[in-house]
């Protein structure tokens, strides 16, 4: 395996001849979420299989494509649609995007997924801010020999959401009168959906919603030295708690539902961070 810097490296220097931007901030986009890069002014779109290195999605929901572009004046880079290990892919093509926008210049990113609700309280179609995560993947993104060049080999995740992001996403939501639930976001590796035994274990862990992203590319920011924030959609009830079964039919029909409440959002809190700089 090539190096993983060099690699990374050679991704941004490819995107930044191409497009001659480099994003302050970045985002990543979950399954059927994608509406929120094609609001972005001055948009240029890059499929992933012409970056090199860069793995290429194959979920339906995920476009699989760089969006670079401004919000309120901030350059800002999406990654509409990611990809997971249960697509067999390794632990560093897993967050390759977040190490590229790293090197293009992104000090923070903004997480979305689709995600099942564990809460009794949750209806489909609430969006969540996600305040911390269970690993349950049963992998890192960090395994193997550190380069230093992409951070410390140890380091900490108290805050691997930061309070300041968390705080300006409320503050966005409050404004738009659009309510924001906040939990906990337990990662599986899936492609299964979860069995009601597995839902009650999850519970009993302290886990508010379940899905099969987000934490690899939220650990690897973390180590980067990237701001994060989270949002979850929650797309349908966990398995047990509604006795409707689970289908991936039913997760793209509930975020298209809330496609416009989710782009004012991701809207507003990127106008924020533009006018008010990055915490």
């Amino acid at each position: 395996m090539s190096d993983l810097f060099e690699r990374a490296a050679a991704a941004a220097e490819h995107i930044r001849r191409a497009t001659g931007r480099s994003p302050r901030a970045g985002a990543i986009l979950g399954s059927g979420l994608g509406a929120f890069a094609d609001q972005l002014d001055d948009r240029i779109a890059i499929p992933y299989r012409e970056i090199p290195s860069f793995p290429t999605s194959t979920v339906i929901g995920h476009a699989g494509q760089l969006v670079l572009g401004r919000r309120g004046g901030m350059e800002i880079g999406v990654l509409q649609g990611r990809v997971h290990y249960y697509e067999g892919y390794r632990p560093d093509q897993v967050v390759f995007g977040v190490r590229v926008l790293k090197l293009l210049g992104a000090e923070a990113l903004l997480v979305t997924n689709a995600a099942g609700g564990i809460r009794d309280s949750f209806r489909p179609g609430q969006l969540m801010l996600i305040t911390d995560h269970l690993n349950l993947q049963g992998s890192s993104p960090l395994i193997g020999p550190n380069d230093d060049r992409l951070g410390p080999r140890f380091f900490d995740l108290t805050e691997a959401y930061h309070p300041g992001l968390i705080e300006r996403a409320r503050g966005c939501a409050a404004r738009l009168g659009i309510e924001l639930q906040s939990g906990v976001y337990a990662a599986l590796l899936g492609p299964n959906y979860e069995t009601p035994a597995e839902i009650r274990m999850l519970r009993t862990l302290g886990a508010d919603a379940v899905g099969m992203s987000t934490v690899p590319e939220v650990i690897a920011a973390n180590h980067l030295g990237i701001k994060v924030l989270g949002i979850s959609c929650i797309t349908n009830l966990a398995a047990g708690i509604s006795t409707e079964k689970i289908n991936h039919v039913e997760v793209m029909e509930t975020t298209e539902r809330v496609k416009e409440q989710f782009v004012a959002l991701l809207s507003a809190i990127f106008d924020d961070l533009a006018a008010g700089g990055l915490p």
